[in-house]
């Protein structure tokens, strides 16, 4: 009888550390998150056209088990694309006419991992909810915004943006434009990542606009391994020229730890999948 009961109490002492043990797995849980500029599918881009790069820039996405990816310069038919390869879907809008037409800086996501909440875009200007051209820049630029809601029950939202290649003006009134809307979209102050191809580096007061806000930090600044990767993120296509400078930003604020921070430079035959390398990040609510 002894031995029954013991038997019995050492079987409800694994049952309870196997229970214990599946949930801090379950609260340990973390996400491959990147920003990732694939390039417009340019039929003047011989040697790097659209058709030849995507399944480098899927199987890339695949490999490193990036859950969700804010791109920029993606055209309709390149999320279909990407959507119908990876089985992902997407949120956002092109931006020259708040529907299909130009270019998007929409937001993959995988619909196993992630359910949206709520979605928007906005544009980078002083008319944010039209199309529309903001100060000195040189094109309709926009910042697309999701809600997202793990398995486990955590809300956080993602705005993935593309600032003007020309304008510093443009740039530095989208950073103040893109700080005001995050708090006027997120009224719950619940965790969020900026994220895109900002077209400045650190030493920029575009980026400075961002971190000087206490609230929100470069994810490569307080990543627990130190970041990973080359000292630029764009390429350029160009395979014999050292990358110039990292332009492509990832930034979080609230309730998150930054894992991991890397800036990928994967590659096939002296080809790159785009002319930006992406930016990953490995993330724990």
């Amino acid at each position: 009888m002894r031995r029954i009961v013991r038997g019995i109490l050492k079987t409800g002492v694994f049952l309870i550390a196997l229970s214990m043990g599946t949930q801090a797995v379950s609260l340990a849980q973390s996400h491959n998150l990147a920003t990732f500029n694939i390039r417009y599918a340019n039929q003047t881009d011989t040697g790097n056209l659209w058709e030849d790069r995507l399944p480098h820039v899927a199987s890339l996405i695949q490999f490193h088990k990036i859950d969700l990816v804010g791109v920029q310069e993606a055209l309709n038919r390149q999320l279909l694309d990407l959507s119908e390869t990876l089985g992902y879907e997407f949120i956002g809008v092109g931006r020259d006419d708040g529907t299909e037409k130009g270019e998007y800086a929409a937001i993959l996501y995988n619909p196993a991992k992630f359910e949206i909440l709520d979605e928007g875009t906005f544009w980078l200007s002083p008319t944010p909810e039209k199309p529309s051209k903001g100060w000195d820049a040189s094109l309709n630029r926009i910042c697309t915004w999701g809600k997202f809601r793990q398995l486990d029950g955590h809300v956080f939202y993602v705005f993935n943006i593309h600032y003007d290649h020309i304008g510093q003006q443009a740039r530095e009134e989208s950073s103040k434009l893109v700080m005001a809307q995050v708090s006027i979209l997120n009224k719950e102050n619940a965790p969020a990542i900026l994220m895109g191809d900002f077209n400045v580096t650190p030493e920029n007061a575009a980026y400075s606009t961002i971190t000087a806000n206490p609230d929100w930090k470069d994810a490569k600044t307080i990543s627990e391994i130190p970041s990973y990767g080359p000292a630029a993120t764009f390429t350029a296509f160009d395979w014999d020229k050292l990358p110039d400078g990292v332009i492509d930003h990832i930034f979080v604020k609230g309730d998150l730890k930054v894992i991991r921070h890397g800036i990928l430079t994967d590659n096939y035959g002296k080809k790159y999948p785009s002319d930006h390398f992406p930016v990953m990040v490995e993330l724990k609510f």
